[in-house]
């Protein structure tokens, strides 16, 4: 019991701290391929409604659309950790994105209480895009080529005119990572890019990508070797070392983005363990990877997680 009281005195900092800031919370395709993962976000994210923070989801569904695309006789190809996606894919992520998926969220949340709103970047102008032209990447493998993305958009502006009557109203946003250009026209974008892109523009405390790995890691097939604490110089040199891969590339760059946009935190957290969320934000400790500017790494020591 003496445990239990400490631990909630000890709490009450984070608290004080967080009271009407807002958080960003990116759900990766491994939690939401999970029930009992969701859920249990859902009761994380009606415990800090409860505190007086300010909540915004933003998911994708990676795993979901490749899996419709199959079974459609589409093969899905991820260079980077980035989607190709022709006119059929995007119309698979139409029905994923916004649809399948945006509904779960919203019925997580419901069954804990959360009065929360299912949107896309489309609504209300929220998110502005440009397509994306024929780029030079280098996947993996460490192979450069000119790649086209297909209908992928590139974030051009964020109007939060929408989020700003939400937010303060004490709803929770689910915004699906499908978004348009002036002139109507529907893209797929990158959700770890989205997240961070909404996360600057509304001055978020924090940004955190609730994701199927531990954290960010040295090496990829190490769990030992998690990245507990990072400034962007630490992020830059992993990614020069190719020892970031796959999907966790777009969320890396993603945070050094936000970070110099304004973010003060980021995090990477395996959305799939227990409270890993409420562990990160009201411990010491923490659960994952945390992401920092300048600025912030010199208060690390004394202003917490």
């Amino acid at each position: 019991m003496t445990e239990l009281v400490n631990g909630l005195k000890d709490a009450l900092e984070y608290t004080r701290l967080y009271r009407d800031q807002i958080f960003v919370l990116k759900l990766g395709g491994e939690v939401l391929s999970s029930p009992e993962a969701l859920d249990n976000v859902a009761v994380q994210v009606a415990l800090l409604e409860s505190l007086s923070i300010r909540v915004l989801v933003v998911h994708g569904g990676g795993p979901q659309a490749s899996a419709l695309s199959r079974q459609m006789g589409l093969q899905p190809e991820i260079v980077a950790g980035r989607r190709v996606t022709s006119p059929a894919v995007l119309e698979v992520a139409k029905m994923v994105y916004a649809g399948q998926l945006n509904v779960d969220v919203v019925a997580a949340l419901r069954r804990h209480g959360v009065s929360s709103v299912g949107l896309t970047g489309i609504d209300a102008g929220l998110v502005t895009v440009h397509r994306r032209p024929p780029v030079e990447v280098t996947d993996d493998d460490g192979i450069t080529r000119t790649v086209d993305f297909g209908e992928v958009g590139d974030v051009d502006s964020v109007d939060t005119r929408l989020l700003d009557v939400l937010l303060p109203r004490g709803h929770v946003p689910v915004v699906s990572s499908l978004a348009a250009d002036s002139e109507g026209r529907v893209m797929n974008v990158n959700a770890d890019t989205l997240a961070a892109a909404l996360a600057g523009a509304l001055g978020a405390q924090k940004l955190i990508y609730l994701t199927g790995a531990p954290g960010l890691l040295r090496d990829p097939d190490d769990p030992s070797t998690l990245v507990a604490f990072a400034a962007p110089e630490d992020l830059q040199a992993l990614l020069l070392s190719k020892s970031v891969k796959g999907g966790m590339r777009p969320k890396v760059e993603a945070c050094l983005r936000a970070v110099k946009s304004g973010v003060r935190r980021t995090h990477i957290i395996d959305g799939r363990t227990p409270d890993a969320l409420l562990l990160e934000l009201f411990t010491g400790g923490g659960s994952g990877t945390m992401i920092v500017g300048e600025r912030e790494k010199r208060t690390y020591e004394t202003a917490g997680r």
